[in-house]
This record gives C-alpha cells, structure tokens and sequence, in this order.
C-alpha cells in the first residue's frame, strides 16, 4: 500500500517539477536569497569546532539566544554530545559540550536531536536522545535557569506502555497550551520484520515533565512512514502537524480538540525527500516552514541539496517566498529550526553540509 502511494505521489511531483523542482507546474521557486536583500536580515555560521555536527535547535531567552545541536566525528560514534553556543550582541560564543552519552557503568553512546523549549513560566529546558540509534535511543532533559549558561543533571524522561522509551520532542519544538500544557511533538522508527516502521505520536505533561500522557501514534506507518511532526496553531483548539515521510511528500495531520485526536495522514502539496521540516505559526496568524523542496530524483539541486521557506494563510496552500539554499554540496542543507522572536524577526538555523551551523534571521514583514 505504502509503495503503491509512494509511487502515485512520486509520478505526480516528477511530471510536472521544474529544474527548480516546483510540484505545482506554475510557480517558480524564488531565486537564492542573499542576506541584505529583500527579507533576508543576516546570515552566519556557528562553528563547532568538530568534525561534524547536525540537528540543531534555537530558542530566545531574556538573556539572548541559545543554539543547541549535536557534534563529534560522525554520527552515531559514540563521543557526539550535545553543545550549546549563545548568542550575545554582534557573535555566537565557541559551542560548549553540555551533555553526552556516558552511563554510569562506563558505557558511552551518542547523544542526538537536542531541542530547546522555553515554557511561560521557566526554566529552560534542553530535551535530548541518549542511545545506539533511533530505534532503541531514550529521552533525557535537563533545566536552566540562567539562559543556558549553567545546567541541571540530565535525568531521564521515561517509559509509556503504548511507545516504550519516552523521548520528549523528537526534533522539532513543543507547544504550550494557555492552561500550561506541553505537547511535544514525537515519533518512533520501530522494527519490524525486516522494515522499519515510522509512526508520529505525541508526548503531553501538564506538570513541567513530573508525569506524561502519550497521544497517539496517529498513523499506522502504511499509508505514510512519519516521522519528526511539527506543530502549527489555528486558534479555537485547531492544530495541524507537517511531517517528514519517506513517500516524496510532507504530510499533514489536524485536530480540533488541541491535539486530544487526530485525522488521518495525508499529502500535502510539498515535496519530501525524506529530511526533516520545522514550522511556526507566526504572530499574524500565517503558517511559516522550512523545507526542502525537493525529491531524491530529478537534476541538481535535489535531496537535501536546496533549502526553502514556503508561507501559508490557511495550511494548505502553500507559496514558497524563499531559497536558503541551492548550491549542491557533499551534505547538503538540513533540519531547519524555526522560531518568531518577540521583535517579529524569524530565526533559522540548520545543518550546513554537516560542518556548521548556519543561522538565518528573516523580515518576515517582507515576505
């Protein structure tokens, strides 16, 4: 079934993409962006003075901004730990190696997909996987409560019967309801048979993470194999979910019950090449993503080899309004974060070709 899908979607992305990869046939991708130009503020590296470093994160603190992500000498090897940098008034400071993977037995693994969230009423917390891979890793947090400066214990999340290792937001942020309630958007890569299955879920604490309720999963890893769901806010309980599939397309999942259920998965109109998204409901109510728009097939540049900003009013059209990214590299442009600050100014960051970080600050007012 899934293969089936897989394919119609596919056919239908190829037949009617441009060199510049557009699934519509009628809009042209916008041409790469250059900092100073139009809504593209500033554009900047942080450096993490390891062989590589991936999956990063950002969030604004009353002290500034703080980035997180992962480095070592290549993923999955066990001495990649998790580093901070903080952003003062004109660089980011050197990363700081604030967490790793070492057991209390000797035993050390790598860590993975840090995600920074900042709740109303503090402190600042840094979720992270512990483990061999994503399918048998474990959820850690720890707290600050000097914006990222210093840091707690890391202590583990927990176990849920329904998914097994609780993991806390799997990549991208939370969202915090007005009665003080997270929702971590999550997800599972489970074996079975001689597959892996993808299955998006959700991780909800109305107490700061003292205790958990699982919501989900919501897809049966058929139709859509899910994973990395971002979470989008429409008002009156209305949430929708865009996610990373290994069928050539961004799916989408709603609720109108602030995400107690969900609808079945389904396509978008965005092109997938199975690489992570992130999403923020903006102040003035439209829908902001940063993607990849691209498949695996087709000309350069295709894979993770483009980095894009699409906007939306309502969820489902989407128009994308800029290009990060577009010069084919060995690793490509990755697993954008994206966050609004209380300026109105929108900060990405992502993996730049597993060597950097690169942090982008946009006008969304120009957009």
């Amino acid at each position: 079934m899934k293969y089936a899908l897989a394919v119609s979607i596919m056919i239908s992305i190829l037949s009617c993409a441009t060199k510049t990869h557009d699934t519509s046939g009628n809009v042209e991708l916008p041409p790469l962006a250059k900092p100073g130009e139009g809504a593209y503020v500033l554009g900047e590296m942080i450096q993490p003075l390891t062989p590589q470093c991936h999956a990063s994160t950002i969030v604004e603190t009353p002290g500034g901004f703080v980035c997180a992500f992962f480095a070592g000498t290549h993923e999955k090897n066990d001495d990649v730990g998790i580093r901070v940098s903080r952003l003062s008034e004109t660089f980011w400071s050197e990363p700081v190696e604030v967490a790793n993977g070492l057991q209390d037995d000797g035993q050390r693994y790598p860590t993975w997909n840090p995600v920074l969230f900042l709740p109303k009423d503090g402190p600042l917390m840094l979720f992270y996987k512990v483990g061999p891979d994503p399918r048998t890793w474990w959820g850690m947090v720890m707290t600050s409560v000097d914006n990222g400066q210093t840091w707690s214990k890391p202590v583990r999340i927990g176990e849920d019967k329904k998914i097994g290792h609780l993991i806390g937001p799997v990549k991208n942020k939370p969202i915090q309801l007005e009665d003080g309630t997270i929702i971590c958007p999550s997800s599972t890569e489970t074996m079975v048979g001689d597959d892996v299955i993808w299955k998006v879920h959700f991780e909800i604490t109305r107490d700061m993470g003292k205790t958990w309720e699982v919501v989900g999963p919501i897809n049966d890893g058929v139709a859509f194999d899910a994973i990395q769901p971002s979470i989008l806010r429409y008002g009156n309980g209305k949430l929708q979910v865009l996610c990373r599939t290994r069928q050539d397309a961004i799916a989408e999942s709603w609720s109108d019950d602030n995400g107690k259920t969900w609808s079945p998965m389904q396509a978008t109109m965005l092109p997938n090449p199975n690489a992570g998204t992130d999403a923020v409901t903006l102040k003035d109510g439209r829908q902001l993503l940063a993607y990849n728009h691209t498949t695996n097939e087709g000309e350069e540049p295709k894979d993770r080899n483009m980095l894009n900003l699409a906007i939306s009013n309502d969820g489902k059209t989407w128009k994308p309004v800029m290009t990060l990214e577009n010069v084919p590299n060995e690793s490509g442009y990755s697993y954008p974060a994206i966050i609004q600050a209380e300026d109105g100014m929108v900060h990405v960051t992502y993996t730049f070709n597993r060597e950097a970080v690169k942090h982008v600050v946009i006008d969304v007012s120009k957009l």
